[in-house]
């Protein structure tokens, strides 16, 4: 432990000795909590990625700086250096549920560490838990259970890429989970979606362009408490165009508005939309609407 606050666990025999989980492999470990004597319950940093399958809620869950929405029958998915914990008492208690571990150096050189990055998931920071049917949980168990069997076995040729691909069969199935929970809560994000769009209007009526900069993503994002990337995917399942592509077009409607102004030019224009630089403002527009802000003002 390299604080008092904060646990660390840099590999995964450590983390199986805490919660009395046999080590069948340094790299990679099914824990079946059921099996694992009371813990304490701290927030902790592990330096590989761990997925916990909650069955029990035992307290506040701590993810980043922000609290999570995971509760019975909840995927928590943890990149290696991000902090989580559970916020109690410090009691000791019963985990109930399951956990992946795997370490990035089982995946390196595989098609898995190349597409780590395609499972978004894993950096959603606030309120992203992924919330499983009883059908789906089977299925993850059943993942589990492939792994496990695998890691039982004697260590041949073979051994690594069938716990690799159980791995990432296991991540594609998540991926079509959150497909499904981003459908199943269609009144939610279409409620979001009219947040974005309102708090955009209100920005780009306001000096905030000015004063902050060119409306981001990730300022939406943090208005809305949602991480950036679960943001931009809910945006892109929704609507089909990126978040970015989205505050594009908004910031030319209005630009098309004050092109017409006889009183402002087209330098003005631009910084008042938050560009740093004119030009920058000219080469969107024309990627937008086909001619420049200029030539736009002659022909209409």
């Amino acid at each position: 432990m390299k604080d008092v606050e904060i646990m660390h666990f840099d590999n995964i025999p450590e983390y199986n000795k805490m919660v009395n989980n046999e080590t069948l492999h340094p790299l990679v470990s099914i824990v079946d909590f059921s099996k694992s004597n009371p813990i304490c319950q701290h927030k902790r940093n592990f330096g590989f990625y761990t997925v916990f399958l909650k069955d029990v809620m035992c307290g506040d869950m701590y993810y980043g700086k922000n609290y999570y929405d995971y509760q019975e029958g909840t995927l928590v998915f943890i990149a290696p250096g991000q902090i989580s914990g559970i916020v109690n008492d410090g009691t000791y208690i019963q985990p109930a549920g399951y956990a992946l571990l795997f370490h990035p150096d089982l995946i390196k050189g595989t098609n898995l560490s190349k597409n780590m990055k395609d499972y978004t998931f894993f950096s959603y920071d606030v309120r992203e838990a992924l919330h499983l049917s009883e059908k789906e949980r089977e299925i993850v168990l059943d993942c589990f259970s492939n792994i496990k069997f695998e890691l039982e076995q004697s260590i041949d040729k073979h051994s690594k890429s069938l716990i690799v691909n159980n791995i990432e069969l296991f991540l594609n199935y998540c991926m079509r989970f959150y497909d499904r929970q981003f459908i199943t809560r269609d009144h939610v994000n279409q409620g979001v979606i009219g947040k974005f769009e309102n708090l955009l209007d209100d920005y780009l009526k306001s000096d905030k362009p000015k004063n902050i900069g060119f409306p981001m993503v990730n300022y939406f994002a943090e208005q809305l408490n949602l991480s950036a990337n679960y943001f931009g995917d809910l945006i892109k399942k929704e609507l089909g165009i990126s978040a970015q592509e989205f505050i594009h077009n908004k910031l030319i409607d209005v630009a098309k508005e004050h092109i017409f102004d006889p009183s402002r030019s087209i330098s003005e224009i631009s910084y008042d939309l938050g560009f740093k630089y004119p030009q920058h403002f000219t080469r969107l527009f024309k990627s937008k609407v086909g001619v420049s802000p200029s030539e736009y003002k002659t022909l209409n």
